[in-house]
């Protein structure tokens, strides 16, 4: 029996494919070993994992956001380990789980548009290279938090229409006091910077808004994907919530730009799971 996870800060997506290819899913909250220990990690899988699986496991694979970093990835192997003694255990970091779910066994560029963002270039089987993302400060060009930073410095410096500037002081009711506190001395400022990218989506048939994402979108194209070496020759694929809800236009720009956009899925899982099926059929 295979046991697949695709995890983040929040939750984590679980797949069971059993020896007939049957599949099963379950769910539990996220596992992040940046945030937890490793025995709080064997508690969450002890606790909300096992009561929901009918059956041995016999491989693991893990993919979670931290995981590319070793000793971080050995602490979620370790924990895995105790729970399933027997099984064979891999770690893997979030980025291939989307290069494995967009591409499968073809080469291409895999991205990654959520709260954050993320890109790599793969061939197939492994990632060649990938454009440091930065971070929310430095990069994430068209994320959540990219998004949501934007639309409060245009509300805060007096640049938003004004119909839209009443529309957005009405719905969060902020001040500068309150969102320099939230940015710069309380923790997760990327995930609250991204909650605003909600009032972009609502309103993106304002022109205004339509102008700043295909800014966001196009900064993130010129910035990472067009960095990678002979990217045209390459299929472009995207996952992640504002890559999906935004798909329209993330094409839109990618046509301008004369690249291919291919697959855009909002969540890794169901992809990785077809991967390990057909891999495991090999």
């Amino acid at each position: 029996m295979i046991l697949i996870a695709d995890s983040g800060s929040t939750k984590t997506d679980w797949r069971i494919i059993d020896q007939e290819g049957t599949i099963a899913q379950a769910r539990t909250v996220g596992i992040n070993p940046y945030h937890q220990t490793e025995t709080q990690i064997g508690q969450v899988l002890h606790d909300e994992l096992l009561p929901q699986l009918k059956t041995n496991i016999e491989q693991v694979y893990f993919y979670g956001a931290g995981c590319a970093n070793k000793a971080i990835s050995d602490q979620v192997k370790s924990a895995l380990k105790a729970v399933f003694t027997s099984a064979e255990i891999q770690v893997y970091a979030d980025l291939l789980a989307a290069a494995r779910a967009l591409c499968g066994h073809e080469p291409g560029i895999a991205c990654i548009i959520g709260t954050g963002a993320n890109s790599c270039l793969y061939d197939g089987k492994d990632i060649v290279d990938n454009v440091p993302p930065l971070g929310y400060i430095l990069g994430d060009e068209g994320s959540g938090t990219y998004i949501g930073k934007e639309l409060l410095n245009r509300f805060l410096k007096r640049d938003m229409p004004a119909p839209l500037a009443q529309q957005f002081e009405k719905r969060y009711q902020i001040t500068v006091a309150d969102v320099l506190e939230n940015t710069y001395q309380k923790p997760q400022a990327n995930r609250y910077l991204a909650s605003f990218s909600r009032f972009a989506f609502h309103h993106l048939k304002h022109p205004y808004i339509a102008h700043m994402i295909y800014e966001g979108f196009a900064k993130f194209f010129d910035r990472n994907v067009c960095r990678y070496e002979n990217h045209e020759q390459y299929s472009v694929h995207f996952t992640g919530s504002v890559a999906f809800y935004y798909g329209n236009m993330l094409r839109q720009v990618a046509s301008d730009k004369g690249i291919t956009v291919k697959n855009i899925m909002e969540t890794p899982i169901a992809g990785l799971t077809l991967f390990h099926q057909q891999t495991k059929t090999q």
